[in-house]
C-alpha cells in the first residue's frame, strides 16, 4: 500500500446577498465535476510518473522516456470527463512505444465511456427503457450519452457475463422454480414470437432467502436440469417448490427429493380447469367451495409459523382431513364431465400438503407458495407493462435474436392472462 498526497486549493465567488443554502449546494455541485476532474487526472499524472520510473530504473537499457500522445484520450467517467495525454515510453527490445498507465489501469483502447461510467444506465434499463435510462443519468450526474451507447454497452456485458458461476460449495436445500410467457422483439421491431422465461431460485434453509440460480430463455426443463445439476450440489436438493408446470416434476426431481405444488395457484388453477371441462362460473360455485374447504388450502405461512411441538396431534389431523376433503372433491368430480379438472386435483393432492408432512418430520416450517419466485417474475412484468408500451409505439429499443437480456412486449403479459381464461379445448397438458 503506497500513499498519494495531493495539495489542492479551491477559490469560491459567493454573492454578497441572496445566498441561500440551496443555492449554496447548487453552486457546489456545479463545481464538483471540475474538482474531480483535477483530482483524477492528478492522480492519474502522480501514478503514471511512478510506474515509468519504476520500469526505467528496473531495466534502464530496455526502457526509454518517449513524450506524450499528441491528442488527448477523451474519458467520460461518472465524476467528470477529463482529456488526459498520456506519457509514452519506448521499448527498445520491440522498437515500440508503449503507454504504461493504460496497461496497468486497463484503460480500454477505443471506448471514451468506462464502465463504471455506464453503471448507473445500464441499472436504470431493469426498470425503465433505454432512452429514459440515459436521460435520466445525464440530468443527475451531467453525463452525455446516447440510448444506444447504454444499449449496445448492456449487450456487451451480457455476452460476457456469467452472473451463475458454480455454487457447488453452497449449500442449497430448497429449489423454486417457474416460467412466464414473455414476447421476443428483434430487431427493426421484428417480431420473434411468443416462448417462456423460466427463472431457477434456491435457499440454505427455511429461515434464509431464496436467491437466483439460473434465468432462461425458451429452454427444456430437462436441459435447465442439466445446467442446475453442474452448477449446484444437486443431490442434496430436498423440496422441489412449483406450480406443477407441465415437464416439472418429470424433469427436475430426483430420487429423494419432495415435490411440494403451491397452494396459492391450486386454488386460482380450479377454476380454469372447471372452464376448460365446459363449466361457467356460476355451475363451479360448489365444487370451488369444496376445494376451498379442504384443510390444507385455508392455512398460510403465517399458521405455519406459529406452530409449536405441542401442536402436532393437530397437524396430524389436519393432514388425515385434507386427504378426507381430496378424496370428497374427486367423488364430485365426475371422470366423464370433469376430465381435466379430476386428473388436476389428483396430481395436486398429494405434493400441496408436503409443507405440512414435512413439519411433522423435521418441525421445520418451508415455505406453501411458489411467492418467492412470483414477486421476481411481477418485477419482470412491472417493466413490461411501463417499458412494453413505448416499446409497442416507437420501437425504441432493438435486440438481435440470442441477446440477453432480451427485451419484451408489453403484450407478453396480457396474452397469458387470455390465454389462462380462455383455456382452449386443445391443451391436452394438465398438470
Amino acid at each position: 500500500m503506497s500513499e498519494i498526497t495531493l495539495e489542492l486549493r479551491l477559490v469560491f465567488q459567493i454573492p454578497e446577498s441572496g445566498l441561500t443554502i440551496n443555492g449554496l449546494i447548487g453552486g457546489l455541485k456545479e463545481s464538483v465535476g471540475e474538482i474531480d476532474g483535477e483530482i483524477l487526472g492528478n492522480l492519474m499524472k502522480a501514478l503514471e510518473e511512478r510506474l515509468i520510473e519504476t520500469m526505467i530504473d528496473n531495466d534502464p537499457e530496455r526502457y526509454q522516456r518517449n513524450g506524450h500522445q499528441s491528442k488527448p484520450r477523451n474519458l467520460k467517467c461518472s465524476l467528470a470527463t477529463i482529456a488526459y495525454r498520456f506519457a509514452q515510453i519506448r521499448d527498445r527490445q520491440s522498437g515500440r512505444s508503449v503507454m504504461p498507465l493504460v496497461e496497468a489501469l486497463a484503460i480500454p483502447a477505443y471506448e471514451q465511456y468506462l464502465d463504471e461510467a455506464l453503471e448507473p444506465g445500464i441499472g436504470l434499463t431493469v426498470h425503465v427503457s433505454y432512452r429514459r435510462a440515459q436521460s435520466e443519468v445525464e440530468r443527475i450526474g451531467g453525463q452525455s450519452m446516447s440510448h444506444t451507447t447504454v444499449h449496445s454497452r448492456l449487450q456487451k456485458l451480457a455476452r460476457s457475463h456469467e452472473p451463475f458461476g458454480s455454487m457447488k460449495h453452497r449449500a442449497f436445500r430448497f429449489l423454486v422454480v417457474d416460467g412466464t410467457k414473455v414476447h421476443l422483439q428483434g430487431r427493426a421491431g421484428k417480431d420473434l414470437g411468443q416462448v417462456e422465461m423460466r427463472w431457477a431460485m434456491a435457499s440454505v434453509g427455511s429461515l434464509s432467502r431464496f436467491e437466483p440460480v439460473g434465468l432462461w430463455i425458451d429452454t427444456e426443463w430437462r436441459e435447465i436440469r442439466k445446467e442446475l445439476e453442474d452448477r449446484l450440489d444437486y443431490s442434496q436438493l430436498e423440496v422441489l417448490f412449483s406450480d406443477g408446470g407441465p415437464g416439472i416434476a418429470e424433469s427436475l426431481l430426483h430420487p429423494g427429493m419432495k415435490p411440494q405444488r403451491c397452494q396459492w395457484h391450486g386454488k386460482r388453477d380450479f377454476p380454469y380447469l372447471l372452464y376448460a371441462d365446459g363449466f361457467k362460473k356460476a355451475e363451479q360455485q360448489s365444487l370451488v367451495e369444496k376445494l376451498q374447504s379442504v384443510p390444507v388450502m385455508t392455512l398460510t405461512q403465517n399458521d405455519m409459523e406459529t406452530l409449536r411441538p405441542e401442536d402436532r396431534p393437530v397437524v396430524e389431523q389436519l393432514v388425515e382431513k385434507t386427504q378426507q376433503g381430496f378424496e370428497q372433491l374427486l367423488q364430485a368430480l365426475d371422470p366423464q364431465r370433469y376430465p381435466r379438472t379430476r386428473t388436476y386435483i389428483e396430481n395436486l393432492m398429494a405434493p400441496v400438503t408436503t409443507f405440512l408432512k414435512h413439519w411433522l418430520d423435521t418441525g421445520e416450517v418451508i415455505p406453501l407458495t411458489t411467492n418467492a419466485i412470483e414477486s421476481a417474475f411481477s418485477r419482470v412484468n412491472n417493466r413490461i407493462e411501463v417499458v412494453g408500451r413505448g416499446l409497442v409505439g416507437a420501437r425504441s429499443t432493438e435486440l438481435t435474436e440470442g441477446d440477453l437480456p432480451q427485451d419484451i412486449q408489453t403484450g407478453a403479459l396480457v396474452n397469458a392472462l387470455e390465454q389462462r381464461e380462455e383455456f382452449s379445448q386443445d391443451q391436452t397438458d394438465i398438470a
